[in-house]
């Protein structure tokens, strides 16, 4: 059997919330180092992952330095993804990334110009694609049953869900709030299901209304108002290049309840769908509007044998695969390259006040 042996950079949240959980329950996956600037947490993510022979780093450029290390994932703030990409990719090791795939866009594009250039693959970690509902709506997209989906909604809103721990609301670790962190994940969706990476135009406004309430009602307890230096929402209007419009919506904290994450609504000439309410179909048939829901519970194929439909393992499985295998990767750097791009548009529009206009 090919085992793949994999570093770890960064061992806050996401990568014990996520990647080295999903990593474990890949067999052909060996964690071998780990690495944080908080020694303790690299120590214990060797004890819960590695073995005695692993090795803890505070410093990444040691790490790199492994030859015997293939795969790096990359789970520490935004605005060291691209620095720490860059470097392993230059090393001849293969990165995951986690989302967003850079703080800029400009970062963004040069991490996809290092990986052309070195060979490597590099990959964001979008694991929502990977989600049943998500499979099953791209399979009906690309076999046409929506036709052309022309009119998109992206939904990443919570009522009260600011996270307050780590760097989440430092906007220069960060490079933003809901929009860079749970609408990267919905914009994603929207532009994967339309198989649409030419963007237009963007309009876009952002908020800082209820940041600043003190003794807030929140999912993790108050957020400290001082600390708090991104938006609680951000909302957009895209247009793309053969005239198709995505609406995108995400806030941390909004007076609403239509609350959804990491979803997504498309109109079609044929027919459209939405997540709202499980996966809904909708559409007209022998002169009658009609609506199906889809049973994602009662099986169905799944990418590997023996795997869960734990949308963080299949991406670790579909990533490990891929370099193995040299298959194609789910989510290119392409695709994440756009979704940064469009990302920074919206908060240059809501800087100025005017639309943002892509070559």
């Amino acid at each position: 059997m090919t085992q793949v042996k994999v570093g770890i950079i960064g061992c806050g949240g996401i990568a014990t919330g996520k990647h080295m959980p999903s990593l474990a329950k890949v067999k052909e996956a060996q964690m071998v180092a780990f690495c944080d600037i908080v020694r303790d947490r690299a120590e214990d993510a060797k004890n819960k992952y590695g073995n005695n022979e692993s090795a803890v780093y505070e410093n990444y450029h040691d790490l790199l330095q492994d030859p015997s290390i293939e795969v790096v994932h990359v789970c520490t703030p935004n605005d060291s993804h691209a620095e720490i990409a860059i470097a392993a990719l230059e090393a001849g090791k293969h990165v995951m990334c986690e989302k967003p795939m850079a703080k800029t866009a400009a970062d963004a594009r040069k991490m996809l110009e290092v990986a052309k250039r070195t060979g490597k693959k590099l990959s964001i970690g979008y694991q929502n694609r990977f989600r049943a509902d998500s499979r099953y709506l791209k399979q009906a997209c690309q076999s046409g049953e929506l036709g052309e989906v022309y009119y998109a909604k992206a939904h990443a809103i919570r009522r009260r869900a600011v996270p307050t721990w780590g760097v989440f609301l430092d906007e220069e670790k960060q490079g933003g709030g809901p929009l860079i962190d749970i609408g990267t994940h919905a914009l994603d969706l929207a532009l994967w299901m339309m198989d649409n990476y030419k963007p237009k135009a963007v309009l876009g406004r952002t908020y800082h209304k209820l940041s600043q309430n003190e003794n807030a009602a929140n999912a993790w307890g108050p957020w400290d108002p001082a600390k708090f230096t991104v938006e609680d929402s951000a909302f957009a209007m895209i247009t793309m290049e053969n005239g198709a419009s995505i609406v995108l919506e995400s806030s941390w904290a909004l007076n609403s309840l239509d609350i959804d994450e990491a979803k997504v609504s498309l109109s079609g000439t044929k027919a459209g769908a939405d997540m709202k309410d499980g996966l809904r179909f909708n559409g007209e048939h022998n002169s009658r509007l009609y609506v199906n829901k889809v049973e994602l519970n009662s099986g169905g194929v799944a990418f590997y044998e023996g795997s869960s439909e734990d949308p963080a393992e299949l991406e670790a499985r579909a990533w490990i695969d891929s370099v193995i295998n040299d298959t194609d990767l789910v989510v290119t750097a392409e695709q994440a390259l756009v979704v940064s791009e469009i990302l920074e548009a919206i908060y240059e529009s809501a800087r100025t006040g005017q639309a943002v206009y892509f070559n």
